[in-house]
């Protein structure tokens, strides 16, 4: 019985999706519960299961095309055999008794389904396929070690240092004798002297549709989301960025005194991340403008504290939400964080993850940004970005001394946000990090 793949409800505001890889093959086998294909959202990517046992017979959407929730993509055939099996069925039933099996009568004949990978077809990357122009080689004698079968620059090079395959005995003898043959030689004719070329100037070299030195591929949903929210938060808002620097020295000190023990409780290390989500909360408690937003002509002053922590993922920036983190301890906090960053290089991130946050901390500095003006994720009024700590001269008690240090930018929505409260804001993040122990007795 022939089922019908559709694209499952994904969110209550999301209506389109784009087909990322499939997983299976036309006339593959698939089981119960394996995954097909990967359906790209704007917020997150998803796994379409098969619902029953059988063969994908037909694939209607290809990988990288549109699709609306409910359209079909695929069919399913269940309870049928893969197109191999039919084949070696067929000539079975086919084959004479006595006769000798097909595969004995032409051992280098290959059913077509052989030559698909199980991946897809492979592709080839704009570098490998100037790679292989260059070296005369076609795709198909590069083995490919790229995610989802593409080729690499590295397969072609590979390839062409790997030796030849040495000759036989026969070859060799045929080749010598064919060099020892005396070789008739052709009459000399004298050709009249031509006056020597003028150099000219050499033409510049134009590139062939094969040597491409673009690729263009389709916007993710993912990506185009980010750019409709970047977009919209610098046309409604009207952003601010103020800045600090901070002596990290107090909190690498605690660090190195605590990490041992930590790890060995928690099995996870004790990272900034920590640190700066329960400073923040403190921050937010000074100035609660801040943790609030614009809706409509109201302002929303929100009494939960839902951080948001930017993390760079397989398609691009996430900020998955830390729900309720005045609640949590240093070690649940760091175990989010490193949870969240995990599945973000895997895609696996849930929709209800990426929604409702009040505040958000970006870490450039883990790229090695010195110094940046994040933007704020809308409806939020307020983003806390990190970077880099570097050893930098610094006044201490009239005295220049070397300090790891830190510079930190608070962008806000001017709209909602003063200049006073930003700058109380900041200099409240400081006085935490400078001397954690303001967090634990709450002055």
């Amino acid at each position: 019985m022939a089922i019908e793949l559709k694209v499952p409800s994904v969110g209550e505001s999301i209506t389109d999706v784009q087909i990322g890889e499939w997983l299976k093959t036309e006339g593959s086998r698939v089981e119960r519960d394996d995954t097909l294909v990967k359906i790209e959202t704007d917020k997150a990517t998803l796994d379409l299961p098969a619902p029953v046992a059988g063969v994908l017979s037909r694939i209607l959407v290809k990988a990288g095309q549109p699709a609306s929730v409910g359209d079909v993509i695929a069919i399913l055939e269940e309870g049928g055999e893969s197109i191999g099996a039919k084949t070696e069925a067929g000539q079975r039933t086919a084959s004479p008794e006595g006769a000798p099996p097909p595969s004995s009568i032409a051992p280098s004949s290959k059913r077509p389904i052989d030559s698909i990978p199980a991946q897809g077809f492979a592709r080839v990357m704009p570098s490998a396929r100037r790679a292989l122009k260059e070296r005369g080689l076609k795709a198909e004698d590069v083995e490919a070690s790229g995610p989802g079968g593409r080729v690499l620059k590295e397969d072609v090079l590979r390839h062409a240092d790997e030796p030849p395959p040495a000759e036989r005995p026969e070859e060799l003898q045929a080749r010598a004798a064919q060099a020892e043959a005396p070789r008739a030689e052709a009459p000399r004719v004298e050709a009249p002297r031509a006056e020597a070329p003028r150099p000219q100037a050499p033409r510049p070299e134009t590139p062939s549709a094969d040597d491409s030195l673009e690729e263009i591929v389709p916007m993710s949903p993912f990506r185009r989301r980010i750019a409709e929210r970047l977009v919209s938060a610098q046309q409604v808002a009207a952003l601010l960025t103020t800045f600090n620097e901070i002596d990290m020295s107090a909190v690498m000190a605690l660090r190195k005194q605590h990490q041992e023990a930590f790890q060995a409780r928690y099995q996870t290390k004790l990272g900034f991340m920590s640190f700066f989500v329960k400073a923040v909360i403190d921050g937010l408690k000074a100035t609660p403008a801040l943790n609030g937003e614009i809706r409509g002509t109201d302002i929303v002053y929100k009494n939960h504290y839902d951080i948001g922590i930017a993390v760079g993922g397989g398609k691009g920036l996430a900020v998955p939400v830390v729900r309720n983190a005045d609640r949590l301890s240093f070690a649940e906090v760091e175990l989010k964080i490193s949870d969240f960053g995990k599945r973000a290089q895997e895609s696996r991130l849930e929709l209800h993850e990426l929604q409702g946050g009040t505040f958000t901390i970006s870490n450039g500095g883990v790229y090695g940004s010195l110094l940046s003006t994040p933007i704020v994720n809308p409806p939020q009024s307020g983003i806390l970005g990190l970077h880099a700590i570097q050893d930098r001269p610094v006044a201490v008690n009239g005295a220049a001394v070397v300090r790891p240090m830190m510079y930190v930018a608070l962008t806000y929505d001017h709209r909602l946000v003063d200049g006073r409260e930003a700058v109380t804001f900041l200099k409240r993040i400081k006085q935490c990090i400078e001397d954690p122990a303001r967090m634990l007795v709450e002055v």
